[in-house]
């Protein structure tokens, strides 16, 4: 299929998954067009010669994937994360909303889990063109990537669940994002964040292990006080992991740096900017609503 055929029929579907986002979801259609980026008819062809061209899609950030006899080997092995959350989730004939969903990964693992239909947001276009590519290689199925933001899209249908995986610290109004996904939410929200293991949240002035855009790392105790503040209830955090590199490394697929150039040479327990090296937590909470 060309990938013009590729972009309309994941729109189509996807709009057809959710009728309330029609209209929306029609004028995405405009996000994809080579005037908006440099590499975008690289990628159009690449989705046109598969497998052969994945590397095209470079960097593949979420995965690691399968595709006949390819192996994507992502930067993140997001299948771990995968299992730190699956056994605190129920997502039997769920719907769910997946924020900063990258190339849809979790989508598929969310779909064996049970899930009915999962719906994915993401503004980065490469990721929007991974999940075409990988949709195109492993069949069509209710898991959909739209190249949008949270704050684009307009309010009406409410999923089951609603997953925030590697956002929060990205947002200078961590608790407004929260709101704006319990917001969606019909019974469950997931927050995966990085955090800070001591009672004080983390300010960082300049980088965060050479990240531009943290505004703040946040203790445990922050999360789940904007959690009941956004209106859940039980929140609670089910998972702290810290973040080794054989979690997250550059690899053929991903050849940017990666946490190992992030961290001090002689105390890996530290960034290069001398904070304290990432750990991630996991959080689960329930609408109030």
């Amino acid at each position: 299929m060309k990938g013009d055929a590729l972009i309309a029929a994941q729109l189509a579907d996807a709009a057809a998954a959710v009728p309330e986002w029609n209209t929306w979801i029609a004028r995405l259609a405009d996000c994809y067009d080579s005037s908006r980026h440099g590499d975008y008819e690289r990628w159009v062809h690449a989705l046109e010669d598969l497998p052969n061209r994945l590397e095209d899609l470079h960097p593949w950030r979420k995965g690691p994937w399968r595709f006949g006899e390819v192996t994507v080997d992502t930067e993140w092995r997001s299948d771990w994360k995968w299992q730190r959350l699956a056994p605190h989730v129920d997502l039997t004939d769920h719907t769910v909303l997946d924020i900063g969903c990258g190339n849809g990964y979790f989508g598929w693992r969310m779909l064996e889990h049970g899930a009915r239909t999962v719906v994915g947001i993401d503004p980065t276009l490469v990721f929007c063109m991974q999940h075409l590519a990988a949709t195109a290689l492993l069949g069509a199925a209710q898991n959909y990537v739209l190249p949008a933001r949270l704050e684009d899209a307009p309010m009406g249908p409410r999923f089951d669940t609603v997953l925030s995986m590697g956002v929060l610290y990205h947002r200078k109004e961590p608790l407004e994002h929260i709101r704006s996904a319990a917001a969606f939410a019909r019974q469950r929200v997931v927050i995966e964040t990085l955090i800070v293991e001591s009672e004080r949240s983390l300010f960082p002035e300049g980088r965060y292990a050479r990240m531009r855009n943290v505004p703040v790392v946040p203790s445990v105790g922050q999360v789940l006080t904007w959690m009941q503040e956004a209106g859940l209830h039980g929140a609670r955090c089910v998972d702290i992991t810290p973040t080794s590199t054989l979690e997250q490394r550059s690899t053929r697929w991903m050849r940017f740096e990666s946490l190992k150039d992030a961290l001090d040479p002689q105390d890996p327990s530290r960034t290069v900017e001398g904070h304290p090296a990432p750990v991630r937590a996991m959080f689960i909470a329930e609408h109030a609503g």
